[in-house]
């Protein structure tokens, strides 16, 4: 697998080790700087877009995705050409970037209005909705309060304190930044299959085969049912990844239909 590494995976590989590695261990800030916030927060910068893609949460994230890289990307770099895998690494990673920014400020415009709409009308019940919707937020003391403000909801102090735990909903929202390959390497697995469908890959768990078809339509299926069951105690970005798988797609649907692009 090693000695038949292309050069493309090869400094990808390189670049997302070393920036994880300078990230971790040298200067630390990168992680905030190189990290995707959402549109609307003070973190957020243009270029964010790009780098978002070459930082990791840690170093399981870091190997899942370079382990996909690895095992799928020789073998497309090798059939593509490098300058073809390069592009759609780089323009999945980048576009699922721009998607989920899109999906994230629309979840969080979601969110902003019916905090809004709780100010207009404070009700410990629709606060108690709202908690329930976004415990992945919270620690289990909040339900007390919510216990409490049931009891008391006339109790000036106890609007307020639901109105600044709802506004830092909206402030962890706004500053928790995506990071990852994901959407890249994504875009890879449905570019295999694609291209390789009927190639036969051994899991691991289960130990079996599977075609490439069927094991990247699993994912993708799997993705989907993410995105719609957005659960708030998940902190898996399932629609970066489905972007991925999207604009992967599209990308190779256009060059298999000109065959001559291929070098």
């Amino acid at each position: 697998m090693f000695r038949n590494i292309t050069p493309v995976v090869q400094n990808l590989l390189l670049i997302n080790v070393i920036v994880f590695l300078v990230a971790g261990f040298v200067f630390p800030p990168l992680n905030n700087w190189f990290a995707l916030f959402n549109i609307h927060s003070e973190y957020f910068k243009p270029f964010q877009f790009l780098t978002y893609m070459f930082m990791h949460a840690d170093f399981w994230h870091l190997f899942s995705n370079m382990f996909g890289l690895l095992i799928f990307g020789p073998l497309l770099e090798q059939f593509l050409g490098p300058k073809k895998l390069f592009i759609l690494w780089m323009v999945c990673g980048v576009g699922a970037g721009v998607l989920y920014s899109g999906y994230s400020t629309f979840q969080y415009n979601k969110m902003e209005e019916k905090v809004l709409a709780y100010e207009a009308n404070p009700d410990p019940e629709y606060f108690n909705k709202l908690v329930i919707e976004n415990r992945g937020y919270f620690n289990p003391e909040v339900f007390n309060f919510v216990d409490q403000y049931s009891r008391n909801p006339e109790d000036p102090s106890y609007i307020e304190q639901a109105r600044r735990t709802l506004h830092r909903i909206l402030e962890m929202n706004l500053n928790s930044p995506m990071v990852g390959a994901s959407g890249a390497l994504f875009g890879i697995l449905v570019a295999f299959a694609m291209l390789f469908p009927n190639t036969q890959l051994f899991l691991l768990f289960p130990p079996m085969p599977v075609k490439a078809k069927y094991l990247v339509g699993a994912y993708a299926l799997y993705t989907i049912y993410n995105v719609m069951l957005n659960s708030p105690t998940d902190n898996v970005a399932h629609f970066a990844h489905l972007s991925g798988l999207i604009i992967g797609a599209v990308l190779v649907y256009k060059w298999k239909r000109d065959r001559n692009s291929f070098y």
